[in-house]
């Protein structure tokens, strides 16, 4: 079914150079709208192409400080889960600052395919920006951890009254107010996880989900793993992904999952040169 737009869009791509050869972006940018409208029902605003330009250029890092990881999640997503899990592994062998912030898949989807799917399901990123605004993020990483274990025990299809049970639990568990849990039905911190769900994204562009990760300011989305990779897989992996993600010129490469995820994760305290004892 979607051959002819598909078609339609690749005919485009051979019109947008200008005459002296070069990539015509504002052409670019209505060929990419009109392709995102057509197929998915949603485009982003325009002008969206060059706030993104601007949003990589100005995410540059320090070069020879620390190694800054920033993890944007929504805590219902078992991918974020897995991701958050796999930097904690890298954590143990590699000097790594991570940094955990929150963004929404219900507020990334709204206006999309998806938008009812996850509005059921925003309660969570909610309670957790509320975490945020008022204890900080290191209160929310705890908090997180703490919601992760009760979710994402077992792979499973969680219900809104588990969702509900274990934001209140972890702010128990972590001794942060368990009024808090009230907020997952309340608005009051939306525009909060709409500003950040923004930050998450920007440099990385629209047509994301969750987790995204920057690592010294170079954004991206994913990793998506089926499983936390343990001790020296999980460097391994870090550093792989690092240096792919700094080529400029590299955007994508993906391949279908064909099992479901295995979120399960028990994290070992001793190693023995990097492997897990």
């Amino acid at each position: 079914m979607r051959a002819r737009p598909l078609n339609r869009f690749a005919g485009d791509m051979e019109r947008l150079v200008s005459s002296n050869g070069a990539p015509d972006l504002a052409k670019w940018e209505i060929a990419v709208t009109a392709y995102l409208k057509k197929v998915q029902r949603h485009a982003p605003p325009r002008g969206t192409l060059q706030r993104i330009e601007a949003a990589r250029a100005s995410n540059a890092t320090i070069p020879g400080a620390p190694t800054v990881v920033d993890l944007y999640v929504d805590p219902i997503c078992p991918y974020t889960w897995i991701a958050s899990c796999w930097l904690r592994e890298v954590g143990r062998l590699r000097a790594i600052d991570v940094r955990h912030h929150v963004m929404s898949l219900h507020l990334l989807n709204a206006g999309g395919v998806l938008e009812k799917r996850y509005a059921g399901m925003v309660g969570p990123s909610r309670v957790a920006m509320a975490v945020v605004q008022q204890h900080g993020r290191e209160a929310f990483a705890t908090w997180h951890r703490e919601f992760g274990h009760r979710i994402f025990d077992h792979w499973r299809f969680p219900t809104p009254r588990e969702y509900r049970a274990a934001a209140l639990d972890a702010l128990v568990a972590t001794g942060l107010p368990a009024a808090l849990a009230e907020v997952a039905v309340s608005d009051a911190y939306d525009d909060a996880l709409r500003a950040s769900t923004d930050a998450a994204i920007l440099p990385v562009g629209f047509d994301v989900g969750t987790p995204v990760v920057h690592i010294d300011g170079v954004a991206f989305f994913g990793p998506i793993l089926n499983a936390v990779p343990m001790g020296d897989a999980a460097v391994r992996l870090f550093d792989g992904i690092r240096l792919v993600s700094e080529s400029q010129d590299f955007f994508e490469f993906k391949r279908s999952r064909i099992a479901p995820p295995d979120v399960w994760y028990a994290p070992q305290e001793r190693y023995d040169e990097g492997v897990r004892t």
